[in-house]
């Protein structure tokens, strides 16, 4: 296992992050969310959130999605799906929505994402922030925001360990 970001890396994309969100909701008509997809968007939705709070910005809603049942995969590749909560405290028509994950490989998540968000309203504006992007995309997706960018094999696994502040390729 190769760690590519230690603390001090993830906490520099983070702020990287942070730093191009706040443009992004102070130049926005729109009221802005902040939206997790579960497990590894949530913890990096939270950490944005202060970061904005922290720069003097009102705290933006914030919510969570739970893809499990929007998944392409579902019937053919998952023995038994664990369900989670699908969160969005929030009037989602007329929002700008920042969709928030912790990597980024082939689209299929946030094309679940996106179809699972939409089901709830319609928002004014929906932008991609991602921790990492490792490339090999099956779908046209691209995120708006990128903490840091990884060269990976299509057989690595990349993991974010958000106890320890890591980033790991296997």
């Amino acid at each position: 296992m190769t760690v590519v970001a230690d603390r001090v890396g993830m906490a520099a994309a983070i702020d990287r992050l942070a730093e191009a969100l706040c443009a992004c909701v102070a130049s926005s008509r729109a009221p802005v969310a902040l939206v997790g997809i579960r497990t590894g968007g949530v913890e990096l939705a939270e950490r944005l959130r202060a970061r904005l709070v922290a720069a003097g910005f009102p705290a933006p809603a914030r919510g969570d999605l739970d893809i499990t049942l929007y998944r392409d995969d579902l019937y053919t590749g998952l023995e038994k799906p664990l369900l989670g909560d699908t969160d969005l405290p929030f009037e989602v028509s007329g929002c700008g929505v920042v969709l928030v994950d912790d990597v980024l490989f082939t689209g299929r998540t946030v094309r679940a994402a996106l179809g699972e968000l939409h089901d709830f309203g319609r928002p004014a504006w929906i932008r991609l922030c991602v921790l990492v992007d490792r490339g090999h995309r099956e779908l046209p997706i691209q995120p708006d925001f990128v903490g840091m960018k990884v060269d990976t094999l299509l057989c690595d696994r990349v993991t974010v360990d958000w106890a320890t502040d890591e980033v790991r390729i296997a």
